[in-house]
């Protein structure tokens, strides 16, 4: 095993365990419908939710793929450790947060995305700002910085995540999230 694998084990149980999170809060919100559907009562997903759940994701799987370019600079140390725990259990608490616990107690999910979207997004930009310190402070992954597509594509992610958090706009906010999945997948398929 070299070091690597021995770090990344750590990473991906992490970051595996916030995509469980995320599948899991979206599996509670389908079984609060469809008893909700069969006792005749108003309960509505919404679009809000499933988008920063869908953005959560695809952001984590673009983490997830950032650490396998950083592969070569990863060196196994308690600071190290340290740093990928702390870095998945942010991801981790962003997870946590994007379905409610219980969500029988929404009429509507839209409601909870409005409480805690700007506590996911800010933890999801506090970790792109930790991946871009890291990579400057790396010089073989400094040059990827460098390259005009890269920097423009961050601004694009940085303007939406921040006018996700501050758009009070139910259907503003749905476009910018929708923008958000658009943009990640542009990014995978490129």
């Amino acid at each position: 095993m070299d070091d690597f694998e021995f770090v990344f084990a750590l990473y991906s149980l992490l970051l595996g365990l916030s995509m469980v999170e995320l599948l899991g809060g979206l599996g509670r919100a389908i079984e609060v419908r469809f008893a909700a559907e069969a006792e005749r009562e108003t309960f509505a997903i919404g679009w809000l939710t499933p988008l920063l759940a869908i953005f959560v994701m695809l952001d984590l799987l673009s983490f997830w793929s950032a650490a396998w370019i950083a592969r070569g600079d990863i060196a196994v140390s308690s600071t190290a450790l340290l740093a990928v725990a702390a870095f998945a259990s942010v991801y981790f608490l962003a997870a946590r947060l994007v379905f409610p616990s219980h969500p029988e107690g929404f009429a509507n999910l839209d409601v909870h995305y409005f409480r805690v979207r700007r506590i996911v997004l800010g933890l999801l930009l506090v970790l792109l700002g930790a991946q871009l310190a890291y990579y400057a402070s790396q010089p073989d992954l400094a040059a990827a910085l460098a390259r005009p597509l890269a920097w423009v594509m961050t601004i694009v992610l940085v303007a939406l995540m921040v006018a996700a958090m501050w758009v009070k706009d139910r259907r503003w906010s749905i476009a910018i999230l929708a923008a958000l999945v658009v943009r990640y997948v542009i990014i995978y398929l490129l």
